[in-house]
């Protein structure tokens, strides 16, 4: 068992994010992880359409940033994407197994939320993790247990190519290859509180009431993601979006915008060096970590900036807009960034996978 006092700088919780939306949620899930007092490393992988300026706040947060991006590498994934194209983001995940610098990770979807220190899975053994709820017999992959290694890494490129994922996404491959995990060793069963879905309907709600305040993972399964939801800065109350396909626990969801609220807003603002916005109801997508000014500006939901990561955690993302950005009549006003507030004591490591 882990013990208090130990040097763990060789194993890390990952998160992977695409896009400057979900990269909201790995800010959020970084500083759940800080806020329940982690001993571990935060690490976690983003592909180029992630923003220079979204890339500083990550840096506040995470110990190491690795940028992926399998369809311009001419590496093992290009090659196999060649020929299974449906697969892009899948192999973006599998990327976690090269992080061999960690001897043992936990992978955390960017759409989860740490209730409880969870250290203790570092004690659990690759491939644990806890069953999906919409198929027992299978994993849930937003919360898992694995080694990483050369090795697996081109063991799952190869079952990607020959059998495909059975979903057409990484639960389906990641089933696939470790075949066996329903049936050879318990001891790789997860407990549902370490990836609980927030969803309020349950089958057995009764087990909800009894076991709910054990929860240590919260899982936002579903199209419908905290930050779609709107928040009253006055009451403080949150108000879902009209076109969810999953209704979550409004708990769980109110949980979520308080670390935002209270942790991540003030630190893009103290960045900034401006509120981000004086309206009294917002979300995170309508909010973007750099300098901007003048009226009619807006957000859309996808990120398409491909500036790429520089070594060290200096991004310099500020002479640019992010495409993303519709500017309105004011313009954009270009500043060079304040300086970064010194919440860590150490620099995030920040390399681009090579062929």
């Amino acid at each position: 068992m882990s013990g208090k006092g130990e040097n763990f700088e060789d194993q890390a919780f990952v998160t992977l994010v695409t896009n400057d939306r979900y990269a909201y949620g790995a800010l959020v899930v970084g500083q759940s992880l800080r806020d329940v007092g982690t001993t571990r490393q935060l690490a976690i992988l983003i592909t180029p359409q992630v923003t220079q300026p979204m890339r500083r706040q990550l840096s506040m947060l995470y110990d190491y940033i690795q940028e992926v991006n399998p369809l311009d590498s001419q590496d093992d994934a290009h090659l196999a994407l060649l020929t299974r194209p449906d697969l892009g983001i899948t192999f973006t995940k599998l990327y976690s197994w090269r992080l061999t610098q960690y001897s043992k990770c936990v992978f955390l979807d960017a759409d989860t939320l740490v209730l409880q220190n969870v250290d203790d899975l570092f004690d659990r053994e690759e491939l644990s993790a806890a069953p999906d709820v919409g198929w027992p017999d299978c994993f849930n992959s937003g919360v898992f247990v694995f080694k990483p290694s050369n090795e697996t890494y081109r063991g799952l490129l190869q079952c990607a190519v020959t059998q495909g994922s059975f979903d057409g996404g990484d639960q389906g491959l990641l089933n696939t290859f470790f075949s066996d995990w329903a049936t050879a060793d318990i001891n790789k069963h997860l407990p549902f509180i370490y990836n609980m879905t927030s969803a309020i309907s349950y089958s057995y709600l009764p087990a909800f009431v009894r076991f709910g305040n054990e929860v240590r993972i919260v899982h936002f399964i579903g199209r419908t993601k905290p930050w779609m939801y709107r928040y009253n800065t006055q009451t403080g109350t949150i108000s879902r979006p009209s076109d969810v396909d999953v209704t979550h626990d409004s708990i769980y969801v109110k949980m979520w915008w308080d670390v935002f609220m209270s942790k991540v807003k003030p630190r893009i603002e103290q960045e900034q060096g401006t509120p981000l916005q004086d309206s009294p109801s917002i979300t995170p997508p309508s909010i973007a970590p750099c300098h901007h000014g003048g009226g009619g500006e807006t957000m859309s939901h996808d990120s398409s900036d491909s500036n790429h990561c520089r070594h060290g955690h200096s991004y310099q993302g500020y002479s640019t807009v992010p495409e993303h950005y519709q500017i309105g009549g004011g313009g954009v006003q270009h500043r060079p960034p304040p300086s970064v507030p010194q919440e860590r004591t150490s620099v995030p490591t920040v390399v681009r996978f090579l062929s």
